[in-house]
């Protein structure tokens, strides 16, 4: 999220008005189109996502809203040395990462090295003790990882925040694709690009070599669902489908003989890997929340014995940490021994005496955000927001500094939408999908654009009326 000035770097056209050459291809087809058959073509693909059932639900008001998911027919385009950049500095993030969540749980050396405050950790509700000493089945913690990155210049890209609980989005992904191959086939021909149509095949073989001990035999994995209501359930269920994997709700599952099995029509079965969209406080009732209906009873003992793969392993939402995540540069390099390839978006903490200062003397040009906050919630853009949401939001701030970060506003860049009077720019930012296993790290080539499709907003949010458009990463 950002808001745009003189020096927004257009992704598609140059500072002369000349096409960038990883547009050049798809500008000539472009041009040779019938205007009226690509909206025709437009419509009939938001048709056909209402129709699939391709929406999302938003919560927050009276009764939860379900919404179709905004889709732009013009590609957002990566040429292949911008990726092979992108990539190198997402693998060592996620690298980081994954080695900072095993230090957390066990010897805590960044700490201890004060290279990250230990505050950050106490009373901290993402930071699970229960998985103090444990290492999870092939020391994965983050098995899928969503890094947000943004653009703003031809070779800045800075990452905006990192996902490592239960990142989203990847369906929207693929069905983006597919859609776009089937409105537009003979673009395919003529621009080649990177095929992403393998991502649940990469997902459900990344999850098997994550397999535990008691494994015996192929794998069984499962994706665990809270079920219908839930606001990404449509992922949910296609991720299931296109894995092959059963798509489960707690009531499909109980422990038995030390394993957590699932119920099929020849009895129970064990489950090997459960690929869980439950957030950590709804996972075990007898761990965590008694109330929960969503999770399995014993599933964390059963876990800690060896006897299942959880995905993502608990815990890891404390790396989500907008606190934490302004740490990731020193993250980076005390875990690789190297500069981070990729650097954050300069980041003040309310947390320390100087940050909240500075944000409060400077909020109206700031991003504050929550700590935990995410989907656009929480937040107070400054630009855009009155002198009296600005009053009411200090307050929230002195009375509760740690719970808030802030950030500059950033010229985000932007890349051309269809509208009816032709292509017009507006901001975007990209969530690459990165999995995780013993065997290595796989980067699927583009991710999940999503576009401010309002001119002059910059809230790419799905949740606050953001859309999508497919991600194209020009083979070499």
């Amino acid at each position: 999220m950002s808001f745009s000035g003189t020096d927004t770097f257009d992704e598609m056209i140059d500072a002369e008005g000349g096409v960038r050459p990883a547009y050049a291809s798809y500008r000539e087809w472009f041009d040779e189109q019938d205007p009226r058959a690509l909206h025709r073509k437009h419509q009939e693909a938001e048709a056909f996502f209402r129709k699939t059932g391709i929406t999302f639900n938003v919560y927050g008001q009276d009764e939860a809203e379900e919404r179709l998911i905004p889709f732009d027919p013009v590609p957002r385009i990566i040429a292949a040395h911008e990726w092979r950049r992108l990539s190198k500095g997402i693998e060592q993030r996620v690298r980081a990462l994954n080695a900072f969540l095993h230090d957390l749980y066990h010897r805590q050396e960044i700490i201890r090295a004060k290279r990250v405050p230990e505050s950050l950790l106490r009373g901290n509700a993402a930071y699970l003790p229960h998985m103090s000493g444990f290492t999870p089945p092939g020391g994965v913690y983050t098995h899928i990882t969503g890094i947000d990155l943004v653009r703003t210049g031809t070779n800045d890209f800075h990452v905006l925040e990192d996902n490592a609980r239960t990142p989203s989005g990847v369906s929207y992904m693929l069905e983006n694709r597919e859609t776009m191959m089937a409105m537009f086939p003979e673009l395919f021909t003529r621009v080649k690009v990177a095929p992403v149509s393998d991502y649940p095949r990469r997902l459900a073989r990344s999850l098997a070599a994550c397999a535990p001990p008691a494994c015996k035999g192929k794998p069984v994995v499962a994706v665990l669902t809270p079920g219908i209501f839930n606001s990404a359930y449509y992922e949910h269920a296609f991720l299931a489908d296109q894995m092959g994997a059963e798509l489960v709700e707690a009531a499909d599952l109980r422990v038995v003989d030390g394993r957590v099995q699932m119920r099929t029509t020849r009895g129970f079965t064990p489950v090997d890997v459960l690929y869980r969209r439950v957030d950590d406080d709804y996972l075990d009732p007898l761990t965590f929340r008694p109330e929960s209906m969503l999770g399995v009873p014993g599933i964390m003992d059963v876990y800690r014995a060896g006897g299942i793969t959880i995905a993502n392993a608990p815990g890891t939402g404390i790396a989500d940490d907008k606190a934490l995540y302004s740490f990731m540069p020193e993250i980076v390099e005390f875990y690789t021994g190297e500069k981070p390839l990729l650097p954050n978006v300069e980041t003040f903490r309310c947390m320390e005496e100087d940050g909240l200062k500075y944000v409060l003397d400077n909020i109206a040009d700031l991003v504050v955000k929550e700590v935990h906050g995410s989907g656009g919630y929480g937040m107070l853009i400054g630009p855009t927001s009155s002198r009296r949401e600005i009053e009411k939001f200090k307050a929230k701030l002195k009375a509760n500094p740690a719970n808030y970060i802030a950030q500059p506003t950033l010229a985000l860049s932007t890349v051309p939408i269809l509208t009816r009077k032709g292509l017009a720019p507006r901001h975007v930012d990209l969530r690459p999908f990165v999995l995780m296993s013993p065997k290595g790290i796989e980067i699927t080539p583009g991710g999940l654009t999503r576009v401010a499709l309002k001119r002059g907003s910059l809230v790419v949010n799905s949740s606050q009326g953001g859309g999508t458009k497919d991600s194209w990463v020009l083979e070499e």
